[in-house]
């Protein structure tokens, strides 16, 4: 249970600021975290733990796991144009739970990799491959390995039952071709042939195949067995190859007084490729028709997928409430605090007062915009600084020399981002604001929200541990400036080579530097690496003490053209707020780090648990209707009932006891 440690926060409300709140007000915290909302009608896949708990129960053999792991891929991801995020080597986010939370749709190599992640994540080996025009991965039970397709979601069981891989269906396929020549390359031909169950006359290796229909279409009915014809028509064009993912992501929502995040189960037409005038089907798309037809089936109650969301913070600036969502105050001062006005102001005239808030998000962000409401005392300004690299770096976006509301665009700033520090820095008597309000559009999958169906729905709203994260994700190559690369993060490399990383020499490192704004608690880290020789390998180790030592917590090594894993370091020293991250590298041929997330895990210095309001709103038979319930304890429980079948439209969340 989560409980306000009222002692601390007294001891870090006087160390940080000049000023301090009123003392009412000093013992309430300032951060809830983890916080969840849950229908009995959708599974709960916000990290990779909750998925286990939500779909893998004692007693599996390992092939019912691989199963609920192939299935769980197509419940949560559709087969379309794949997001970009350009963070990685690989291009697409291949990270399972951030594919399912935050788009809900990609392409085949985000399908193998995703369904890599989930089996090896419950003791199962996996692997991609490179098919012809295609990929799948294979998951390895019962004594040999089975060809698990959840792009197109299919396997192929034969005579015997067992689950083929990719070898047998290519022995199978090319085998058929040889007795019947006429078909190779033929789609025509296949296609017509498919028909009426055709396709049980084909090769024996697909002729048990439980996903097609009577004439030989998947359950999307984009393709068929005419493209597994296709795809295992030549062994010699299959290959062993990683779909690389850096796990790490999960969905953690946190509030703080006058913030609010509102999910849609619609969308205006944006998303995360926008600019590069993707066209996304996804987005128009709806659950049970066309593409999406075969969803209602696998637990789809969502009108669409891609939804579009609002996150909002408007900041309580005169209470003084909002100290406790800022990284840092310094020389300010709030109207409760000296009834001094405007609501926050300069404390001592003689010198700048600052304020940074931080702004990190579950979601990506779409847009951005700041809307100030400016006050200038004689000689005075306000000037607004933005960092996208936890402060490392500050670019000027705006200064304010008069009095007035200001709006500053900053979606070229925060596009494609899900962090980010916003600095305020007031000068001169006077000077400060009676308002700051920051806003984005994100986006997020509609398919993993909490939806409603007719009749009664047991909700059930949480909040986690008093936790936020500080996350490294920057591609390792260059991006041409449409994300953040590992430039942006200044990591020393000793005999290494960027983009990606790979070592020049016998031996190299690569070590990164994290700080967090509260006592860190564990450091997690997913990459992909390539060690092609049984000796090349990296130790991976963190140091807390600036440096003079490092601890090894995780070691990879070869022969493998590459490799996705994930590690964590938990034996972290109480009062650590800063660390070192390293990847000791050794190799005899190649050794090299292609895609790197580093999460810093801290408890929030002004974490606890207040009381949050929950807000769904539905139509029923085009009457809008409206469940507002206030979550009182760290986990609450209600029912809704729909007398019809609802059309569902947003989900908000916010603090209720707000000032």
């Amino acid at each position: 249970m989560i409980r306000p440690f009222a002692s601390l926060f007294l001891t870090l409300a006087v160390a940080l600021f000049a000023v301090t709140a009123p003392a009412a007000d000093q013992a309430r915290p300032g951060v809830v975290s983890f916080v969840k909302v849950l229908s009995d009608k959708v599974e709960d896949v916000s990290s990779i733990d909750a998925w286990k708990r939500s779909f893998i129960k004692d007693g599996m053999s390992d092939q019912e796991k691989a199963l609920k792991c192939f299935e769980s891929v197509f419940r949560f991801r559709h087969q379309d144009s794949p997001p970009n995020e350009f963070l990685s080597d690989e291009n697409h986010p291949h990270d399972v739970i951030k594919c399912w939370n935050v788009y809900g749709y990609g392409q085949c190599c985000c399908a193998s990799a995703n369904l890599c992640a989930l089996a090896r994540h419950v003791g199962l080996q996996a692997r991609g491959w490179g098919i012809i025009a295609h990929s799948v991965p294979e998951v390895y039970f019962d004594g040999a390995w089975h060809m698990l397709d959840s792009s197109l979601m299919t396997y192929f069981p034969k005579p015997d039952g067992k689950i083929a891989s990719v070898d047998e269906l290519t022995s199978g396929v090319m085998e058929w071709y040889e007795k019947n020549p006429g078909f190779k390359d033929n789609d025509k031909k296949l296609r017509e042939f498919m028909r009426g169950r055709g396709w049980k006359k084909g090769p024996e290796v697909l002729a048990n195949c439980p996903f097609y229909d009577d004439n030989g279409w998947f359950m999307a009915a984009t393709h068929g067995w005419y493209a597994s014809m296709g795809e295992y028509a030549d062994k010699k064009k299959t290959f062993v190859y990683e779909y690389g993912h850096a796990l790490g992501y999960q969905v953690n929502v946190q509030l703080r007084e006058g913030e609010r995040l509102t999910r849609n189960w619609f969308n205006k037409g944006m998303h995360v490729n926008q600019l590069e005038k993707q066209e996304l089907w996804s987005a128009k798309a709806k659950v049970g028709k066309d593409d999406y037809r075969y969803t209602p089936k696998y637990g789809d109650i969502a009108p669409g997928r891609v939804g579009n969301g609002l996150h909002e913070y408007e900041l309580p600036l005169a209470s003084g409430a909002f100290r406790k969502g800022l990284l840092s105050a310094e020389n300010i001062a709030s109207t409760a605090e000296d009834k001094a006005v405007p609501a926050v102001h300069v404390a001592d005239a003689s010198k700048p007062g600052s304020m940074i808030v931080r702004m990190p998000s579950s979601y990506i962000y779409l847009s951005g915009t700041a809307e100030l409401s400016a006050v200038i005392g004689a000689g005075g300004e306000i000037s607004v600084a933005y960092s996208d690299n936890h402060g490392l770096d500050w670019k000027d976006v705006a200064k304010i020399t008069a009095t007035g509301s200001q709006s500053i665009d900053l979606t070229n700033l925060c596009y494609r981002r899900y962090d980010y520090r916003l600095k305020v820095t007031m000068k001169g008597a006077g000077t400060g604001l009676e308002r700051l309000k920051l806003s984005h559009d994100v986006q997020h999958s509609q398919r993993v929200l909490p939806a409603l169906t007719q009749g009664p729905n047991a909700i059930t709203a949480s909040a986690g541990p008093a936790e936020g994260t500080i996350t490294i994700e920057a591609s390792t190559i260059d991006n041409k400036g449409k994300n953040l690369t590992y430039k942006d993060f200044k990591p020393v490399l000793n005999n290494v080579k960027g983009e990606p990383f790979f070592l020049t020499a016998g031996k190299g490192d690569i070590t990164y530097a994290v700080e967090t704004p509260g006592d860190m608690v564990r450091l997690r880290t997913g990459f992909h690496y390539r060690a092609r020789d049984k000796n090349d390998m990296f130790d991976i180790e963190a140091s807390f003490d600036g440096g003079k030592t490092f601890r090894k917590f995780g070691h990879v090594e070869g022969p493998t053209q590459g490799l996705s894993t994930q590690l964590v370091c938990s034996d972290v020293p109480a009062g650590t707020r800063s660390a070192l991250l390293r990847f000791s590298g050794q190799q005899r041929n190649t050794a090299g780090i292609l895609n790197l997330r580093i999460d810093a895990d801290y408890k929030e210095p002004h974490g606890g648990f207040r009381p949050v309001k929950i807000t769904y709103i539905w139509d029923e038979d085009g009457q809008e209707k409206r469940d507002v319930h206030v979550a009182a304890s760290p986990e609450d429980k209600w029912t809704i009932n729909c007398a019809q079948k609802p059309l569902m439209k947003s989900l908000i969340v916010e603090l209720a006891d707000q000032k």
